[in-house]
């Protein structure tokens, strides 16, 4: 019986100690605690204004944004075309010129290899 009345005071005593210690830093997460950094800050601002751009187009945006450019300088650059971006720029030039068989095989083949970047 005195056993399980030190271990029912013991938990007590860690309950008690776990509520006054809990309690100051719960206060800790009010308006002092959101405040960011400057780097918290334009990651988050960034981050805004790189909605809708995808895989390597944001990736490109996100890098120049956090280093402080302007949003203008990733886009003037040219960026490459994804594979199926090319595959359908290519297949609609071979469609309209009506290739079919070898010829449209060997036409998509270097249309392929040498599909240039989109601006």
């Amino acid at each position: 019986m005195s056993m399980s009345l030190r271990l029912l005071a013991i938990s007590a005593a860690f309950a008690f100690v776990g509520a006054v210690f809990a309690s100051p830093q719960s206060s800790m997460t009010g308006p002092a605690a959101k405040t960011l950094t400057p780097q918290q800050q334009r990651m988050s601002d960034c981050n805004k204004s790189a909605t809708g751009k995808k895989g390597d187009d944001r990736k490109t945006f996100m890098s120049s944004c956090l280093k402080g450019q302007t949003a203008a300088t990733p886009m003037a650059a040219p960026t490459k075309m994804t594979q199926q971006q090319k595959m359908t720029s290519c297949n609609a030039d071979a469609k309209t010129k009506a290739l079919a068989g070898a010829d449209r095989k060997t036409f998509m083949s270097s249309c392929l290899k040498s599909a240039p970047a989109t601006p």
